[in-house]
């Protein structure tokens, strides 16, 4: 819903005091719940991912039980949740088969093993139906587009992309697994601004996580926009974090953006 009192309106003013408007050029988008969704619950698809993992790494003579790996998983999040700093799975993995003895794992081995669990959990997503003719939409009216997703393992988000045929709409797709912090960090979004040489008044941030996507957005002073239709949220979080603007789905974006537009001139 178009939100006519916080419409991200952005405007300068010279030495003369002629207002200089700085218009909407760049869209940095989250992946999963925004371009894409799960098709079903995620405990079973983990539990028999973490099966194959494990199987892989018993096909090199390597014992792990996979609810170990879980579960370890898991303190890892705690942490991460905290600092904002990404913890990969492949340093959970490497650093769990440590304590187990086995030392000088090589790489090939242990992305092996990551490969097969990320074969089962792709298959789990879909890309939303109306993604692509947004993104085209988009294209076509020369926004820049970007993504930032918060992920354990970068080739799982670089492969993902690849498979839904998207990456050519995108100058660059960047996880907190390739750059070590996750959203809300205000260096994610510095790092993802950089990659455009964009100041954060040219650039929106659309996600549906109001913790990581927009309270993340609103601290790099960047225009939010909340995309609700796959959201998870308390109430206390919606009276405490309030978007520039919310949506239900993606096909909403492009008339909003024209709105940002007309009211930045």
């Amino acid at each position: 819903m178009f939100n006519g009192q916080s419409s991200g309106y952005k405007r300068k003013m010279t030495a003369r005091s002629i207002p200089v408007y700085t218009p909407i050029r760049y869209l940095l988008f989250d992946l999963g719940g925004t371009l894409m969704h799960a098709r079903g619950d995620w405990e079973p698809v983990h539990d028999r991912a973490d099966a194959a993992l494990a199987r892989t790494l018993s096909g090199y003579n390597i014992k792990l039980d996979a609810q170990v790996f879980r579960t370890r998983l898991h303190e890892y999040y705690d942490q991460r949740d905290k600092d904002f700093q990404e913890t990969t799975y492949h340093f959970v993995l490497r650093e769990l088969l440590k304590e187990f003895g086995y030392d000088e794992i090589p790489e090939s081995v242990l992305r092996s093993a990551l490969d097969a669990l990320y074969l089962i959990t792709q298959k789990n997503w879909e890309l939303e139906s109306d993604t692509i003719e947004t993104l085209e939409r988009l294209k076509a009216e020369n926004y820049r587009l970007g993504i930032f997703s918060n992920a354990g393992d970068d080739k799982d988000v670089q492969d993902l992309v690849e498979s839904f045929g998207i990456r050519h709409h995108f100058d660059f797709v960047l996880t907190s697994a390739a750059c070590f912090y996750r959203k809300p960090h205000l260096r994610a979004f510095e790092i993802a601004l950089a990659r455009w040489n964009a100041t954060p008044a040219e650039a929106v941030m659309i996600g549906d996580s109001l913790e990581a996507d927009i309270v993340g957005a609103k601290q790099a002073g960047m225009t939010s926009i909340w995309i609700t239709r796959r959201a998870q949220f308390k109430d206390e979080d919606i009276r405490r974090i309030k978007p520039d603007f919310s949506l239900r789905k993606l096909s909403e974006l492009l008339p909003t953006l024209e709105r940002i537009a007309i009211s930045r001139r």
